[in-house]
């Protein structure tokens, strides 16, 4: 059973071990640090939800060869960030910049919010306009008939 729990555990930490081979981490601690830390701000291409760090598709780990490649190079955080964004673009960062291409990719969510709070407001005064409509008097017709009707449910309470 402690087997079972130990191999499930190991499962579900699997992003967690991403870098965990001898062979793609950096001998320096500092630049094996920076290379994470650099990992952590570009997104896996395939998966698209993770870092590449994070993730175990094929193309995040050649990325992150790439990334402690050019560390140990020498080159800084920005250069190893601008020569991956060259190559991939603005999709390639986890933070991409607001320009105007990105620009409806970060004013979506006050767009949307907007449209429901404008949403919200316009079905409240549609539906107060529908309550407060002015409705046509009676006819002396229709007046005789309620009358009718108002007298034959009182009958019908006191009998």
């Amino acid at each position: 059973m402690l087997r079972r729990i130990a191999f499930a555990a190991l499962l579900l930490a699997g992003p967690a071990f991403a870098v965990g081979l001898p062979s793609e981490m950096l001998q320096d601690p500092a630049q094996e640090a920076r290379a994470r830390e650099i990992g952590r701000e570009l997104r896996c291409l395939v998966c698209q939800n993770q870092s590449i760090e994070d993730s175990e598709a094929g193309l995040a780990r050649d990325l992150r060869r790439i990334v402690r490649e050019r560390v140990s190079a020498g080159e800084s955080d920005a250069q190893v960030v601008a020569f991956v964004h060259d190559r991939y673009g603005d999709f390639v960062l986890l933070r991409p910049p607001f320009n105007a291409v990105t620009a409806v990719l970060w004013g979506a969510p006050l767009l949307a919010l907007g449209g429901g709070v404008l949403a919200i407001v316009l079905s409240r005064r549609r539906m107060r306009s529908a309550l407060v409509a002015e409705v046509a008097p009676l006819s002396p017709e229709e007046r005789a008939r309620l009358a009718a009707l108002e007298l034959i449910e009182e009958d019908k309470r006191i009998s």
